[in-house]
């Protein structure tokens, strides 16, 4: 890089206190009762309720435990759906709909709750989430939403008017917004280490750097290849997501990873931070490719993420599109130094939904949507206590038919750029036509 406000850090700002690292090498057991592919958040969790009831499982991961998105993301709780209400009622009916929206309140207060009782030392900071509008008209509908939402789940929201921003968030860019207080943040990467601290006490064999290259049925159970040999399972869960490859071909086609970038400063002046992030917040948008940020755990530094246009390489420039979002919010920021820049795949789905499904057999837990941090253990339990056949505590509203296909996609997201610039495009269209 050569821009000298960019930082030459391109590894994540979280590994920085909570590296990932490889499990020692150990030779797969010949059979297990269960084996995972993907060693994060939802195969950790998965792992530790079927470790601690007792079950063999296995958990194979291509890369180091964690090196994908699970220490990759920007640690907000969000447990976001990308569908808002009516559009679920319509595709998946109301009764579906009004459940996705209850089990999302269900599983951030489950969150909270694990980290509490598992005494996971990860900086889980239950701060809120501050959701900002784009125009006056955008605020009238959200500020609807959030009573109508209050009503009908009992979350904890309310409208915050443009006169009242600056006690949320020191900015003048949004046109009020609103708050959800069943939202906060943690370190992602100090949660991944302490999950998968307690699955490995609980039991869970854990392989890294051991890609799965195969899955076949073998009478009852399955052969599952891979590079450090053949194990026999009686059961299979899948739960890789955005970095799915082709040993799960049915999932490749139906996932489609989406690179999403994450800048963060230097740090700031006390002052600035309590200028600015006054009460610590989350924050989200209401634009298509809206940016999130906070600050970090440290209350020392702003983080920033949002959605890359490529596909390809490490370029400054998705860097430098950062900075200058962060810079469009924050005009004093203008000089700062960027202290990390990273990036790593989220999954999406044509549905636009977290999904628990089963095909030949296998059961999968994927397609997070960029907000795994909620979604990933929370799915992957679920999916853990349908394989116990324990079905009060598999029930969730995301267990159903497997997502669409996508025509001529076979894991090459060739597409992608397109449609990001759509998107970029009709943010621009919808700020010129917001009544600010």
């Amino acid at each position: 890089m050569t821009d000298p406000t960019i930082a030459a850090t391109t590894t994540p700002y979280w590994w920085d206190d909570a590296p990932v690292r490889p499990i020692p090498a150990r030779t797969p057991p010949r059979s297990v009762d269960v084996a995972i592919v993907g060693a994060g958040f939802a195969g950790l969790s998965a792992g530790l309720v079927l470790a601690r009831e007792g079950r063999s499982v296995a958990a194979f991961d291509a890369m180091n435990p964690g090196e994908g998105a699970s220490t990759r993301n920007g640690g907000i709780t969000s447990g976001n759906i990308r569908l808002d209400y009516a559009t679920m009622a319509r595709r998946f009916g109301e009764a579906r709909a009004i459940a996705v929206e209850a089990e999302a309140h269900a599983a951030r207060k489950f969150l909270a709750r694990f980290v509490a009782e598992e005494g996971l030392d990860c900086d889980f900071q239950p701060t809120g989430l501050f959701k900002g509008a784009i125009g006056y008209r955008q605020y009238d509908a959200m500020a609807r939403s959030a009573e109508a939402l209050r009503k009908s789940v009992g979350v904890e929201t309310y409208a915050v008017p443009f006169a009242e921003q600056k006690t949320v968030i020191g900015t003048d860019f949004y046109r009020g917004g609103t708050v959800r207080m069943d939202i906060g943040g943690l370190h992602p990467a100090k949660f991944h280490r302490e999950l998968l601290r307690i699955a490995l006490a609980s039991g869970l064999a854990v392989h890294s750097g051991t890609p799965v290259t195969g899955i076949a049925r073998d009478g009852e159970g399955f052969r599952v290849a891979t590079a450090a040999g053949t194990v026999r399972a009686r059961q299979v869960l899948v739960c890789t997501n955005g970095y799915t490859d082709g040993a799960a071909p049915f999932l490749q086609r139906r996932l489609v990873p989406v690179r999403s970038r994450i800048i963060v400063t230097e740090e700031l002046a006390p002052a600035v931070m309590a200028r600015l992030m006054p009460r610590r917040m989350m924050i989200s948008e209401g634009r298509q490719l809206g940016y999130y940020y906070r600050p970090t755990p440290d209350g020392r530094r702003i983080l920033l993420g949002g959605r890359e246009s490529g596909n390809k390489g490490n370029p400054i420039g998705p860097s430098l599109l950062m900075r200058a979002g962060l810079t469009e919010i924050f005009p004093e920021l203008e000089t700062v130094r960027l202290s990390h820049t990273w990036f790593g795949n989220v999954a999406m789905n044509r549905d636009m939904l977290p999904r628990i499904f089963e095909k030949e057999g296998i059961l999968y837990a994927s397609g997070f949507c960029g907000s795994g941090t909620v979604w990933a253990p929370w799915v992957g339990m679920r999916a853990a206590y349908r394989l116990l056949g324990q079905p009060a505590r598999a029930e969730s509203a995301f267990d159903f038919r497997p997502p669409a296909g996508i025509p001529l996609y076979r894991g090459d997201p060739w597409f992608m750029p397109t449609i990001i610039q759509g998107y970029r495009l009709q943010d621009r269209i919808a700020m010129l036509r917001a009544r600010r």
